[in-house]
């Protein structure tokens, strides 16, 4: 079985440091996006198992990134948000906003990929 995964982040640097982690497990399809956007246009093509989405991006933050999958066919597939933003009342707002989770920034990339496979695997 394999996983696709979009990863929604506007800096570039961030957006290849994840992508090479989360590469690392054979079983996870990385594709990445600089935008919140992009993220929806992606969608119906790529069609993720996983969102991991910054929080803070300019234009279309996370939370309304989020939104907008959320009106994807069938509301979307379940969103991560990624953030250095991750104190317990942040993600607690971030799940009341309909996530299944939070990552913090910084991300130990060794460990990444493990962290998202619990998601997917449910």
């Amino acid at each position: 079985m394999s996983w696709r995964i979009l990863y929604v982040d506007d800096e570039p640097d961030l957006r290849e440091v994840a992508q090479i982690s989360l590469e690392l497990d054979p079983e996870l399809e990385v594709r990445c996006s600089p935008s919140g956007a992009d993220a929806i246009a992606a969608l119906p093509e790529w069609q993720p198992h996983l969102v991991l989405l910054d929080v803070m991006m300019p234009e279309m933050d996370g939370p309304a990134t989020l939104e907008k999958i959320r009106e994807s066919p069938g509301g979307g597939p379940p969103v991560v948000f990624i953030t250095a933003r991750a104190d317990d009342n942040d993600a607690v707002r971030l799940m009341a906003l309909g996530a299944a989770g939070v990552i913090a920034k910084p991300f130990d990339p060794l460990q990444l990929a493990t962290l998202v496979r619990r998601y997917v695997e449910g």
